[in-house]
């Protein structure tokens, strides 16, 4: 007996289960009420969301899915899941009033009143505040009190760049806290090491009949002192302890003194200090700055050698001579480590394992670089097939990659150090991969890259490689060979074949370390490549060419080509943690000179988990191609995941992130509705039918999906689980593409399915992919 699951339907089942698990008040007492129920009314738009940020947890309704895992999961009160329902509490209701009340005061509505009102139904408690904005209050006059006549110049010469106190602008109590907290900053940066917060002190004069307020600003001296002191540097010491963090009696040490100031005590023994001098920005003779102390700290974190990183300062010399000593106290992280990953992957009756074992060598060299092998495996099985497990294997997939990364720029000419927006790198690599298809297709591939990757602001990345280079042996099975002749399908034969490939890329990243946060933003990333001229020169010289009429190299033929690539997103914060995303992802290659196609590795695919996630990868286009064109099951199977594929590329998504649970075993539970879009093309006929793009059909060769999906952040990495549905195929015509009709309809979709089987087999079809991932899509 088998069981079939109609995801669509279980979606309605799963949110009717969680809408009836929050309203659910059968286990209240007779005098208790479930919030069900929260308004805020009569504040500006500007303030509504912060307003109700001010009302207690328990005032506010049940999260619904939260509500339904509480009621579900701890029926007998011992388990800590979900949510407990928030019970109407008259206290916490008028504590929450004073606080709305208090905030819209400290906003410059110093008249503001609010008042509550509570109505109960059926054991369902609604709260409603409403509020009374009153006069909104402006700075008026400014002043300021400041003996020092340094710190005053300082301070007015600076003030522009941050202040939020301009007559005229609401008056925000906020505002003032904000300028205080800027005054420190600007002082720290500027060496006075001794100066506190507690030094600025603003009085304000409010005049309630004229809704002004006049601040004066005040930044007095220290105690017993008519001005404040700057202090400069002198030596810095550092301290390197062994990776246990623990220093025992007799423990020896490394020393050395670098630019007489740099004294280095290393525990570990393990790096040298010339090679971390670099990226040590406190120098001898400057004045006191607290950005450069973040900035040392920052640093060394970047360079994935250490745990733990503080820079402190002690005072040296006679009171009046006001020099610093640096101290910075560094614990590295273990030098050898191993990692295992492992992952599962399914789809209709195609499933597959996937294993990796990862090794790395903190190090090596003494200057934190990183030595690293990285072993890979994976099968891929098709249930349908006959016979026993060996039978139904249908891909092998073995790697072994070496890298080594440098925290520098090693190159023949003298870069000026550039560690000071972030860490720059060297990277060299080498790997070699075998890829078999059954008995159809064995691939035998060596890649060898130098990478350089610098930083030129915070929030713009630069990667180039100048050297990437693979060379691959490839055996194809004869009777396939003659088979994709006869069909005119003689274009896989140039994607499959031995090959060597040379290229140089660039890529530019603009706002990746923003992904983190809810601002609103825009990311871009642009990569540009180009192959095969290098070798073309060579191939020139010797002039050898196979029985196409192509020029090899090493006995193969070589690829020219250029592949432009970029992702444009733009981030909108919605409030809180939630967040709406607009990704657009186009990319172009073309191939010209020796051989007119892309090299398989640099043409495009289109679905999986961070594209368009109702398909599998590989699986979807290109354009209106359908399998079905083939001209058997058998070849259908020899060219599985290598036939859809293209020269032009174009995906877009729409994803709605918000929060779930705070803690679901640990870990905080975010969710996502998305609509996927886009597919491949090809720029030339091959012998796909439909696959090559026609600009007046676009729309006809576009596929749409939709779906929802859970995030698990466990602190250090986030596990996704995404469950995409086809809307529109298009590798169907006309009202066909919209598969979304089957969703609901069990016996259309089992004939649709059965059908499918007979004319694209041994494809299955599946309206439905579920996506396992770690970290966010995009």
């Amino acid at each position: 007996m088998k069981a079939y699951i109609s995801y669509p339907s279980a979606i309605i089942l799963f949110l009717t289960f969680i809408t009836l698990g929050c309203r659910s008040t059968r286990r209240l007492d007779k005098n208790q009420a479930l919030v069900t129920k929260l308004e805020v009314n009569g504040v500006n738009d500007q303030f509504a969301e912060q307003a109700k940020g001010y009302v207690a947890l328990e005032v506010r309704p049940n999260s619904k899915f939260n509500l339904f895992i509480y009621n579900t999961l701890n029926k007998k009160g011992k388990k800590k899941l979900g949510e407990a329902p928030h019970i109407l509490d008259s206290a916490l209701v008028e504590a929450s009033r004073v606080q709305i009340e208090k905030f819209l005061n400290i906003k410059g509505y110093l008249n503001a009143k609010v008042t509550d009102s509570i109505y109960i139904k059926n054991k369902k408690a609604s709260v409603i505040y409403n509020a009374k904005m009153g006069t909104e209050f402006k700075f008026r006059n400014l002043s300021f009190d400041i003996p020092d006549t340094t710190v005053k110049a300082l301070y007015l010469a600076n003030r522009k760049k941050f202040t939020k106190i301009d007559s005229g602008k609401r008056y925000d109590t906020d505002s003032l806290a904000y300028e205080r907290e800027q005054i420190y900053l600007m002082m720290r940066k500027n060496g006075y090491y001794d100066y506190i917060r507690q030094y600025m002190r603003p009085t304000v004069d409010t005049n309630f009949n004229k809704g002004v307020a006049d601040v004066k600003i005040e930044i007095l001296n220290p105690p017993n002192a008519n001005k404040h002191f700057t202090y400069t540097l002198k030596d810095t010491y550092i301290r390197i302890q062994p990776s246990s963090g623990i220093i025992t009696k007799g423990m020896q040490r490394d020393t050395a003194v670098l630019d007489s100031q740099y004294h280095f005590f290393d525990y570990s023994r393990f790096f040298k200090p010339k090679k971390l001098k670099s990226y040590i920005f406190l120098k001898k003779g400057e004045l006191y700055n607290i950005e450069n102390s973040e900035l040392t700290t920052q640093r060394f974190f970047d360079m994935n050698a250490f745990k733990s990183i503080s820079v402190d300062y002690r005072k040296v010399g006679d009171s009046t001579a006001r020099t610093l000593a640096g101290l910075i106290d560094i614990v590295p992280l273990k030098k050898k480590t191993n990692r295992l990953e492992g992952e599962y992957t399914f789809n209709s009756s195609i499933t597959g394992v996937n294993l990796g074992l990862t090794y790395q060598n903190r190090n090596i060299f003494g200057g934190a670089e990183l030595f690293e092998v990285k072993l890979r495996g994976g099968l891929q099985f098709d249930k349908k097939l006959s016979g026993n497990l060996s039978d139904r294997l249908l891909s092998r997939d073995y790697q072994v990659g070496v890298s080594l990364s440098f925290p520098r720029l090693i190159t023949p000419f003298n870069f000026p150090e550039l560690g000071r927006n972030g860490i720059p790198r060297t990277r060299i690599g080498t790997s070699y991969q075998v890829y078999k298809l059954r008995d159809n297709y064995l691939r035998k591939s060596l890649g060898a890259n130098l990478t350089y990757d610098w930083v030129e602001t915070k929030n713009k990345l630069h990667s180039f490689t100048p050297v990437n280079v693979q060379y691959s042996l490839a055996d194809i099975n004869p009777a396939l060979v003659q088979n994709l002749i006869d069909q005119g399908n003689a274009f896989f034969l140039f994607t499959l074949r031995s090959q060597l490939i040379s290229s140089s890329y660039y890529n530019y990243t603009l706002n990746l370390s923003k992904l983190t946060s809810y601002n609103n933003f825009t990311f871009f990333s642009g990569n540009i490549e180009v192959g095969g001229n290098s070798a073309a020169l060579i191939g020139n010289l010797s002039n050898n060419k196979n029985s196409d009429g192509q020029k090899t190299l090493f006995g193969v033929p070589y690829y020219q080509f250029a592949k432009l690539e970029t992702d444009v997103r733009f981030y909108k914060s919605l409030g809180g943690e939630k967040q709406l995303i607009l990704r657009l992802n186009p990319g172009l290659g073309y191939s010209y000179g020796n051989v007119k196609s892309l090299p398989f590795e640099k043409q495009f695919f289109a679905g999986g988990s961070t594209g368009i996630r109702a398909w599998q990868a590989r699986t979807l286009g290109p354009g209106n191609y359908n399998r079905a064109s083939l001209a058997s099951d058998s070849v259908r199977a020899n060219l599985r995941n290598l036939d859809q594929l293209g020269d032009i590329k174009f995906e877009g998504n729409i994803e709605y992130r918000f929060k779930l649970l705070d803690n679901f075993f640990g870990a905080k539970v975010k969710g996502a509705t998305f609509i996927d879009f886009g597919n491949v093309w090809q720029l030339r006929g091959n012998g796909l039918q439909g696959g090559q793009i026609k600009f007046n059909k676009l729309f006809d060769q576009t596929a749409i999906g939709t779906g929802f999906g859970l995030r698990f952040d466990v602190s250090f990495f986030v596990f996704r689980l995404d469950a995409g549905f086809k809307f529109k195929d298009p590798q169907f015509s006309g009202s066909d593409q919209y598969v979304y009709k089957y969703w609901f309809n069990r016996s259309a979709k089992k004939a649709f399915k059965d059908n499918y089987a007979i004319t694209n087999g041994p494809d299955r079809y599946s309206l439905s992919q579920i996506q396992f991932g770690i970290g966010l899509p995009f």
